[in-house]
């Protein structure tokens, strides 16, 4: 009965502990041995006006529930950035997509998650944790999404974020982690002074 009940206890420490160390994803992805994880090479692939490809359509339903589609942002420039929560590179660049969300604040800009293999209660706990204060397309609910983009740009690895121009085509791609506002800050720039 001793050693069920030390077992036991030792259990509910190990689970307890755990709860208040540092987000093991992100120490991981920090650490450099991409376990678990296929690491995008952080590139920037801009495309000129006269080589884009044709406007993305697509539609879809957020962690709150509420339909979005692309006629939703018609004009406007939108970063679209792909994710999923156990992402370390997702959760490692959360504060810098938040930075350049709010650098951005009052533009003709507008951002949109697609979480390519969570649930809404997953995606919106991680909106929460993490400050992203815009909303996030479910993919695992309806797939389309996903197929909507990949049929115009290729999606190599997760994180990758996309900058749509105002006429809804792909201007820029990066891929994987965002290292830092001011790269995502100045493309937008460079396409809203495409209009």
């Amino acid at each position: 009965m001793r050693r069920i009940l030390a077992a036991a206890l030792g259990i509910g420490l190990v689970a307890g502990l755990a709860g208040c160390a540092a987000d093991p994803l992100a120490e991981q992805y920090r650490s450099g041995d991409n376990k678990g994880y296929i690491a995008g090479d952080f590139r920037v692939v801009e495309i000129a006006p006269a080589d884009r490809t044709d406007p993305i359509a697509f539609e879809g339903s957020t962690e709150a529930g509420d339909a979005v589609s692309n006629e939703d942002y018609a004009g406007q420039v939108v970063v679209v950035n792909f994710w999923y929560a156990a992402c370390g590179p997702c959760r490692a660049e959360a504060p810098e997509l938040e930075k350049a969300y709010a650098a951005t604040a009052g533009d003709e800009v507008a951002f949109l998650g697609v979480n390519t293999v969570d649930s809404a209660a997953t995606a919106a706990a991680f909106a929460e944790n993490y400050n992203v204060p815009y909303p996030s397309v479910i993919a695992s609910e309806d797939p389309s999404i996903k197929l909507a983009f990949a049929e115009q740009t290729p999606i190599n690895a997760t994180p990758t974020t996309l900058v749509l121009d105002g006429e809804g085509r792909v201007a820029a791609r990066i891929i994987g982690q965002l290292p830092d506002a001011s790269v995502l800050t100045s493309i937008v720039d460079d396409v809203e002074a495409e209009a």
